[in-house]
C-alpha cells in the first residue's frame, strides 16, 4: 500500500454527483509509479467525465477512428520493434511479448486483471509502445533485484521527474540521488520518534471517534454509508493535524478554506498524471492554454494555501521560542526549528506528504470492510479479538474505549494485523510500481532490459499468483499470516510487495498500520457492517491508487453488547 510517506466515491465533500455533473479528477500519490501510457483517452474521459455528449453517429465515427488507429499504431510498433531488436540484440534475450498498448485500452475497465492473466502465462513479459519497451515483473527474484540489489539502476529518470516537478517539486517521491537520500534522512527520524508515534495515535482516536459518531448516526436512522469517502475525509484530517497541525475538519465540512485547497489539489493532480498520456503538454504549459492552463490555475490555490501555512507555522514558531511549554508535536514545526528552512523545500515537503498520505490508508481500509462483508465469520473472529484483548465487555462509552486501544493492545491484535495484511495482498494500493531503467541490464530471469525502459513490478498481480501463494492464492484468508503460536508471521517484501522494499522501503509502514488498527478496532467493537445490497459486485476503478469504483455502500448495525456515547 502506499506510503504515508511515499482507490473516488460518487461522493465528494460530503454530496452526491448528479447525473449531469462531473466527478472531480482522482488523486495520483504514490512514489514511483507511472501511469499506462499511450492509452488513447481524451482528457475529459481520462478525468472521469465524458463531457456533453456527441451525437450517436459522430460518437461512432470517433470510435471508429480510434481502434483503426490503435490497430495500425499496435502493427508498426510491432515491426519496427521487432527489426529494431533483431539488429541490435546479438546474443541478448529479451522478455516475451505479452501485447501492447492497445491490449491496455482495450482492457483497460479491467486493466489489473488483465495484467494478471498475462502475469500467469509469463513471470515478466513486455508491452510494447511506441517509444520503449515496457517490462512488467511477478518474479520476486526481479523484484529484489529492482528494489535492493541493483537499486541504484532503477530510478525515477528525468522522465517522472519533469512530469511531476510543478506539482511536487524536489520531493522524495520525484528525485533520485542526493536529494532522494537527505530528504529520506530527515523522514526516516521523524518517523522513528516516540513523540509522532503517541501525537499520532492521540490524533487517529480523535478522529475515529468522530467517523463512529457519524457511523452511528447512519446506524440508527438505517441509512447506507459510503464507508470509502468518510475513510477518506479521516484520514486527510490526520494527515494535516499530524503532518502540519492544521485541523483542516474536512469530516465536518467546516473549514471552506481548507476544502478548497482538497479540491484544488485534486485537480491539480489530476491534471499532472494526465502529462503522461499528453503529448502537447509540453507546448500547451508554454502558453498556459487547456488542460495546462488548468493546471496553473489549481497550482496558484494549492501554493497559496500551502505558503499561508507555512508562514503562519513559522511566526508561532519564533513567537514561542522563549516559551518552553508549548509542544511542537508536528512534522512542520520540527523542520521549521532546522536552520535555513526554505519555504519552497518545506512546501515540496508537504505537497509529498499529501499525496502519498491522503488516499492509500482510506482505499486499504475501504477493501478491508468489503473483505469483511464477503466474509462474516473473519468480520466476527476480528471483532472477538478485539474485544478479548481490550477487555472491554464491561465498557460502553467509545471515549472510555479509545484509551484502551493502546500501543501495548494493538500489538497483542495478530488476527487483525493479519486480515488488514490479507487485504493489502490482494488489494494493495498500488497495483502496479514502475520504475526507469538507468542503463543496459541483466535481470535474474536471464533477460536483458534496454537503458530507457520502463521496468514495473505488479503487486496486484502477485497477490494473486499460485506460484508464489499456492493454489489458495486468490482465497481472503488472513490465516496465512498465522504461525502456530498464533502470531502474526511476516513474509519476504520482495514477496509481498505493498510497501516497497530495499531502500525506498515505505517509511510510514507502522504509521499506516497504527491508523488501520486503531481505526478497524474502534468501528468493529461497536458495530456490524453488512453490504447494502447482498450480492452486489464491487470493482476497483482504474487509476493509480486502487480506489473502489463508486465508492462502497454498507449498512451498519450496533453491536447488542456496545451503546455508542
Amino acid at each position: 500500500m502506499a506510503c504515508p510517506l511515499q482507490m473516488k466515491s460518487s461522493y465528494y465533500c460530503g454530496r452526491p454527483f448528479t447525473k449531469n455533473e462531473s466527478q472531480p479528477p482522482r488523486n495520483p500519490g504514490i512514489e514511483g509509479v507511472l501511469p499506462y501510457p499511450s492509452q488513447g483517452w481524451s482528457e475529459a474521459e481520462f478525468r472521469g467525465y465524458s463531457g456533453p455528449s456527441l451525437t450517436s453517429k459522430a460518437s461512432s465515427r470517433a470510435s471508429m477512428a480510434m481502434i483503426i488507429l490503435c490497430i495500425i499504431f499496435s502493427i508498426i510498433s510491432i515491426q519496427l520493434l521487432a527489426r529494431k531488436l533483431h539488429q541490435k540484440q546479438g546474443k541478448k534475450t529479451y522478455h516475451p511479448i505479452g501485447g501492447t498498448v492497445f491490449h491496455q485500452l482495450v482492457n483497460f475497465n479491467r486493466l489489473h486483471d488483465y495484467m494478471t492473466d498475462l502475469a500467469g502465462k509469463h513471470k515478466t513479459y513486455r508491452l510494447i509502445s511506441p517509444f520503449r519497451s515496457e517490462v512488467y515483473t511477478s518474479d520476486p527474484a526481479n523484484v529484489e533485484y529492482m528494489l535492493k540489489t541493483n537499486f541504484e539502476n532503477y530510478g525515477k529518470g528525468w522522465y517522472n521527474y519533469s512530469i511531476l516537478k510543478d506539482l511536487l517539486g524536489d520531493g522524495i517521491f520525484t528525485v533520485d540521488g542526493e536529494k532522494w537520500r537527505e530528504q529520506r534522512k530527515v523522514s526516516s527520524y521523524e518517523f522513528s520518534t516516540r513523540v509522532l508515534r503517541d501525537f499520532s495515535s492521540v490524533i487517529f482516536r480523535n478522529n475515529v471517534i468522530k467517523l463512529s459518531k457519524m457511523v452511528s448516526e447512519a446506524a440508527i436512522s438505517n441509512k447506507p454509508i459510503d464507508v470509502q469517502d468518510l475513510f477518506m475525509k479521516a484520514t486527510l484530517d490526520s494527515i494535516f493535524r499530524v503532518a502540519f497541525g492544521v485541523d483542516l475538519d474536512t469530516m465536518c465540512g467546516s473549514n471552506e478554506e481548507g476544502a478548497k485547497f482538497s479540491n484544488a489539489f485534486d485537480d491539480a493532480s489530476a491534471l499532472t498524471l494526465w502529462r503522461y498520456v499528453d503529448i502537447l503538454w509540453k507546448i500547451k504549459r508554454t502558453f498556459g492554454i487547456g488542460s495546462e492552463g488548468k493546471l496553473k490555475k489549481n497550482l496558484r490555490v494549492v501554493d497559496e494555501f500551502v505558503y499561508k501555512l507555512i508562514s503562519s507555522k513559522s511566526e508561532k514558531l519564533h513567537e514561542s521560542q522563549d516559551d518552553p511549554c508549548l509542544k511542537k508535536e508536528d512534522i512542520l514545526s520540527r523542520f521549521l526549528q532546522l536552520s535555513e528552512t526554505d519555504p519552497k523545500y518545506l512546501r515540496d515537503i508537504i505537497l509529498n506528504f499529501i499525496i502519498a498520505g491522503k488516499d492509500t490508508t482510506a482505499t486499504t481500509l475501504s477493501w478491508f470492510i468489503y473483505m469483511l462483508c464477503k466474509h462474516p465469520l473473519v468480520q466476527e473472529k476480528v471483532a472477538k479479538e478485539i474485544k478479548d484483548v481490550t477487555d472491554s465487555k464491561d465498557v460502553v462509552n467509545i471515549s472510555d474505549f479509545a484509551t484502551s486501544v493502546s500501543e501495548e493492545n494493538l500489538e497483542k491484535m495478530h488476527y487483525l494485523h493479519a486480515a488488514l495484511t490479507e487485504t493489502l495482498r490482494l488489494y494493495p494500493a498500488v497495483p502496479v510500481d514502475a520504475k526507469v531503467c538507468l542503463s543496459d541490464d541483466t535481470m535474474p530471469d536471464g533477460y536483458s532490459v534496454k537503458k530507457g525502459d520502463m521496468v514495473a513490478y505488479q503487486a496486484y498481480a502477485m497477490g494473486r499468483m499460485r506460484f508464489i501463494w499456492g493454489d489458495d492464492a486468490e482465497d481472503f484468508r488472513p490465516e496465512r499470516w498465522i504461525d502456530e503460536n498464533g502470531c502474526f508471521q511476516q513474509e519476504s517484501p520482495f514477496k509481498f510487495t505493498a510497501f516497497q522494499a530495499g531502500p525506498r522501503i515505505c517509511l510510514g509502514k507502522e504509521f499506516a498500520y497504527r491508523q488501520m488498527k486503531i481505526f478497524s478496532a474502534l468501528l468493529l467493537r461497536f458495530f456490524v457492517f453488512k453490504l447494502s445490497h447482498e450480492g452486489q459486485t464491487v470493482k476497483y476503478r482504474t487509476m493509480i491508487n486502487l480506489h473502489i469504483d463508486g465508492g462502497l455502500s454498507v449498512r451498519a448495525f450496533n453491536r447488542s453488547d456496545m451503546k455508542l456515547t
